[in-house]
């Protein structure tokens, strides 16, 4: 008997499964997408139709929809907080950035009736291009100013962000004085309530930044860079690394990623509101990062498991409105999964656990 033949007889490919079946449950992608996997089977099982989908007026209308297409903005706060994340840093001003972003490009773009051969329409009061350049322009210089307070002057991340947290929501505050300003432009809503070929415009929009920077992390040494400043900053440095600049470019970046986040909540809801947008959305990205198995102690990333993260957070917003569960709850619920996430990356905690087991 050949030694192929033997190996088979002997029951080599059925153990040489079952490891790959192993590893397959061991990849970091397994634990979010079971988590998504059970949300989904709950949805099926009490919400009626759920995952009914129906073509109207070239649209594709159905509950899966609806959640990818509010979770777009969680899904661009997600993605640049990975990588705050990832360099053991925190941004903590997003939701201040989303606010602040939205009420620049709400206030330029407004919207005065003309009459256009007997027609009343709306014009925008600025270029919508420049507008919306204005208010990426805003939040970039939020993120160069949380990155200059961090990798040059060295303040802690939570500490830096905070102050724009506080002071960028009340700055958008002091721009529209308290009030909602109220957007007419019509060609302004496609970027956040548009479809293009039957899908919402704003999952292309994401896609396109996801790949991007997925196409940047592994084409290029950045995301190698970025790993090693996140597990050793000063090894980093020695080894030649600047250190600084990657920091300073990742908070750019995650106020970037905030920025077209805000373009989008305020298209979608035709308005600004300072008070509200984006409140609280930096929790729901850092929780999405964690979720996805990116380590709260740096080095570790995974950009698709923050979008499963993201996608994971808006199915369960989604389900606890659709059960007729009380809104608070959904607090309740987001607070009792970070602290076991928490739990899940503390290495004191796994060492208890192993003790435990043995």
């Amino acid at each position: 008997m050949t030694a192929p033949n033997a190996a088979a007889a002997s029951g080599a490919a059925p153990r040489n499964n079952s490891e790959s079946f192993a590893m397959l449950l061991q990849h970091p992608l397994m634990k979010p997408l079971a988590a998504l996997f059970a949300l989904l089977l709950v949805d099926l099982i009490f919400i009626p139709g759920f995952f009914h989908l129906e073509w109207k007026d070239g649209h594709l209308y159905g509950s899966l929809v609806d959640i990818v297409n509010r979770a777009a903005p969680l899904m661009l706060a997600a993605l640049g907080m990975t990588l705050v994340i990832a360099t053991r840093g925190i941004d903590i001003s997003v939701g201040a950035v989303v606010a602040l972003s939205g009420t620049v490009a709400s206030m330029l773009i407004g919207g005065t009736m003309v009459m256009h051969n007997g027609v009343p329409v709306y014009e925008a009061n600025t270029p919508m291009l420049w507008a919306l350049c204005a208010a990426m322009g805003a939040a970039i210089l939020c993120g160069a100013w949380n990155g200059l307070l961090v990798s040059t002057l060295g303040l802690q991340p939570i500490v830096a962000t905070l102050i724009l947290m506080v002071a960028g929501r009340g700055l958008a505050q002091l721009l529209t004085d308290g009030q909602i300003v109220t957007v007419y432009y019509q060609p302004f809503f496609f970027l956040g309530s548009g479809y293009l070929f039957g899908l919402p415009f704003s999952l292309y929009v994401v896609a396109a930044v996801v790949l991007a920077v997925a196409l940047l992390m592994r084409k290029t040494a950045l995301g190698l860079f970025i790993q090693a400043v996140g597990i050793n900053p000063v090894a980093a440095r020695l080894a030649g690394l600047k250190t600084a600049a990657l920091i300073f470019f990742v908070y750019v970046f995650c106020s970037a990623c905030a920025g077209m986040a805000g373009l989008m909540i305020s298209s979608n809801i035709k308005s600004a509101d300072a008070n509200n947008a984006g409140l609280l959305l930096e929790l729901d990205a850092i929780l999405a990062v964690t979720l996805g198995g990116t380590s709260l102690a740096g080095g570790k990333f995974s950009l698709a498991g923050s979008m499963i993260g993201a996608l994971i957070i808006q199915t369960l917003t989604y389900t606890i409105y659709s059960l007729g569960v009380p809104p608070e709850v959904n607090m309740v619920v987001k607070s009792v999964v970070v602290f076991l996430v928490c739990l899940s990356q503390s290495p004191e905690f796994k060492q208890i656990w192993k003790r435990k087991a043995a």
